[in-house]
């Protein structure tokens, strides 16, 4: 399992080699909230092939942008990562800012 320092982390994807199979997630990784609204490039950016789906686990903060089709999730202190048999799970350490 690999871990990230990171405030925010945008979930996306694009096909894969065939429509109809796997496709691949990317993870975008921010230092702050809703990059999105500022239009910030991430400051690393995963890539994973053959992704049947992503998991996300024990985090709270999560919003899907219909706009953009993508998922993020902010208020991260910690972001871990686990790829396996088709599925990248996310989990972590998310610190809410009041939001409690």
């Amino acid at each position: 399992m690999k871990s990230y320092t990171c405030k925010s982390v945008t979930i996306s994807r694009k096909p894969g080699k065939d429509r109809d199979g796997y496709w691949t997630a990317f993870l975008g990784l921010f230092d702050e909230n809703n990059p999105h609204l500022k239009g910030h490039v991430p400051f690393e950016v995963l890539e994973f092939k053959e992704i049947e789906k992503v998991r996300i686990n024990e985090l709270k903060n999560i919003s899907y942008y219909l706009m953009g089709n993508d998922i993020v999730i902010n208020d991260l202190v910690k972001l871990h990562l686990d790829v396996k048999d088709h599925i990248v799970t996310l989990t972590g350490k998310q610190e809410m800012e009041g939001k409690e």
